[in-house]
């Protein structure tokens, strides 16, 4: 059974997440900027599976742009939107967004929703997939 439809310039896959306290690696709780690469490589895998049935394979990153810090405690959105498809390759805009973050001064476990959501990462990508 196939599910896979049309890759389409425009075809966005989103994931959020729960960042443990176990991926903090600086004070302060900060993660390392490799922790949004690997949320990028994971939607860009989903998006490869949902329009080509394939995984696909990462080629290239291109423009990483590190904006604010991601923190053990956040809560992350991380999208990747089609913006170029060709034969074997797709072109990728990916973002994370920090969509929640504890709060310590509230309590040990409070935690607040922001408004708006903080970009935390941006990058483009291509990935290549088998032909069709």
């Amino acid at each position: 059974m196939s599910t896979m439809s049309e890759a389409t310039v425009g075809r966005t896959v989103t994931h959020r997440r729960y960042v443990p306290y176990s991926h903090a690696h600086y004070a302060g709780n900060l993660v390392d900027g490799a922790y949004s690469l690997a949320a990028f490589g994971d939607v860009a895998t989903e998006m490869c599976i949902v329009t080509d049935g394939d995984e696909g394979l990462f080629a290239s990153y291109s423009d990483v742009q590190f904006l604010a810090p991601v923190r053990a405690g956040d809560c992350i959105e991380i999208e990747a939107t089609l913006v170029r498809v060709g034969t074997r390759s797709r072109e990728m805009e990916f973002a994370v967004r920090v969509v929640a973050r504890g709060n310590p001064e509230r309590g040990e476990s409070a935690a607040d929703v922001l408004d708006p959501p903080v970009v935390a990462t941006t990058a483009r990508g291509v990935v290549v997939v088998p032909p069709r």
